[in-house]
């Protein structure tokens, strides 16, 4: 905004100027000429009084070298002959013709002769005959002095711009100042920085800058104070969930008590509650430290992640008759070196968000699909990018924009539609992106793909994939 002030402030002295300026050297260039021609006037009159006295050759050739033009060649007497012709008195530049007409006018003429322009002026001599002055005005003359005041209007018309620029900057600094300073501070904000405000102290703000800046801190107090109850209201929440967990404990513990023939379910639901109260606890933690600034980034491995969600669906799986697939996220060695070999697949996300994302891919396919209809997981990691993708034998999904809609849901009773949104925000937090197709088998595939700083683990390029399969999963689906 800066440069912009002092381009308006150049284009509009300049207009400024100009108008003034050229005028002015226009009239400069006029008073040379006419001052030149004064020059010539006053010669001819001095003349004049020569004429009416006497009209001898050598009188007149003495008072002619007496004018200052006489002296430098410029002047000259043309006096009439009883026979009609003219004599002449120093050096002419006209013709004879031109003589007559002035002469014959009797007023005076102005003719362009070369090298300048010649002024004649009759004079009324004895006997009623009429003398003609001659005086030469050279085009030096006429313009002398005209490029120094040209100079010199030139010279002030810059100085003008530049007095001009120098005051409109110091002008606009204050607000280009004062407008940085807005804009740092929104881009704090903008970083994660609930404190930051735009200082409303200093002098020479606009109003209008002082009236946005008091917006801003205005809005910001508002952020922060919804963030934070934001924060609060879920780590509330999530507290509350302890009362009810403390409850299933008990009534858990009762039931393995009950007798050995209830061990297996009971220790199911045991892990279960476990697992529940380790996520309770960790979303308690999380909003703890987004309200304390927040963690140091976390990464996981994706590989590992997969792996272990899988394992978790597999025995619903089992329960429900659906065949499933693991592939591009096996554990094992290369069989080449015989030595131990990381099958890894690091991202930048935490492990529990990934994990809250598979969770709700594979939560879809269990609650959008019937009994029976089979799934696949696929994990594949080149260098920068991690993808997941989940497919499944289902219906699919009838209008993916609509699913992807925070809200709406990929379709069902009971849906929150949550679920795809929660898997966009963490393939989002990472750069990626979360896309929805038909797959292989014939439903929905949703790919959650997962940039990363760096590619992933040295031997997953080199590793050779092998597929781990459900035991009712037929072959033919597969290929």
């Amino acid at each position: 905004m800066r440069r912009e002030l002092i381009q308006v402030s150049i284009a509009v002295t300049s207009m400024v100027a100009l108008a003034f300026l050229i005028p002015l050297g226009l009239i400069v260039a006029q008073t040379a000429r006419d001052r030149a021609f004064v020059r010539a006037e006053r010669t001819a009159a001095e003349l004049g009084p020569a004429l009416a006295i006497t009209t001898d050759p050598f009188a007149l050739g003495r008072a002619l070298a007496t004018t200052r033009d006489g002296a430098d060649g410029m002047a000259a007497v043309h006096l009439p002959a009883a026979n009609g012709a003219l004599t002449t008195i120093g050096p002419s530049r006209v013709t004879p013709d031109q003589l007559a007409g002035a002469a014959t006018s009797g007023r005076s003429a102005v003719l362009d002769a070369p090298g300048g322009s010649v002024l004649l002026r009759p004079v009324a001599v004895s006997d009623a005959r009429i003398a003609v002055v001659e005086v030469f005005v050279p085009a030096s003359s006429m313009s002398q002095g005209v490029r120094t005041a040209w100079l010199v209007l030139g010279g002030l018309a810059v100085a003008l711009v530049a007095i001009s620029v120098l005051v409109a900057d110091r002008l606009a600094s204050r607000t280009v100042r004062a407008t940085r300073g807005l804009a740092a501070t929104a881009r704090r904000l903008g970083a994660g920085d609930l404190d930051a405000r735009v200082p409303l102290s200093g002098s020479g703000v606009p109003p209008e800058v002082r009236d946005a800046a008091v917006a801003f801190n205005t809005m910001a107090d508002r952020i922060r104070q919804l963030v934070a109850a934001e924060r609060e209201l879920a780590a509330d929440l999530s507290h509350r969930l302890r009362t009810p967990l403390t409850v299933l404990r008990l009534n858990t513990a009762a039931l393995a008590d009950a007798g050995p023939a209830d061990a297996g379910p009971a220790d199911q639901v045991q892990q279960a509650v476990e697992r529940l109260e380790r996520e309770v606890d960790h979303i308690i933690r999380a909003a703890r430290d987004r309200g304390a600034g927040g963690p140091a980034a976390a990464r996981c491995d994706a590989a590992e992640v997969v792996r272990d969600r899988v394992g978790f669906w597999s025995a619903l799986a089992e329960d429900q008759g659906r065949p499933w697939r693991l592939a591009g996220a096996e554990g094992g060695h290369d069989s080449h070196d015989g030595g131990g070999y990381d099958y890894g697949a690091p991202v930048p996300v935490a492990r529990a968000e990934l994990v809250a994302a598979l969770d709700a891919l594979l939560g879809n396919v269990f609650q959008h699909t019937g009994e029976g209809v089979g799934f696949a997981v696929t994990l594949r990691a080149v260098p920068g990018a991690v993808t997941i993708a989940v497919a499944d034998a289902g219906p699919g999904i009838a209008d993916p924009a609509e699913a992807m809609r925070r809200g709406a849901g990929a379709g069902g009773a009971g849906s929150t539609g949550l679920g795809l949104d929660i898997a966009r925000r963490v393939a989002t937090s990472t750069g990626g992106e979360l896309t929805v197709g038909r797959s292989a088998l014939g439903g929905a595939e949703i790919r959650l793909r997962l940039r990363t700083t760096a590619g992933p683990g040295a031997g997953a390029g080199r590793t050779r994939r092998r597929a781990r399969r459900g035991r009712h999963w037929p072959r033919a689906a597969l290929s």
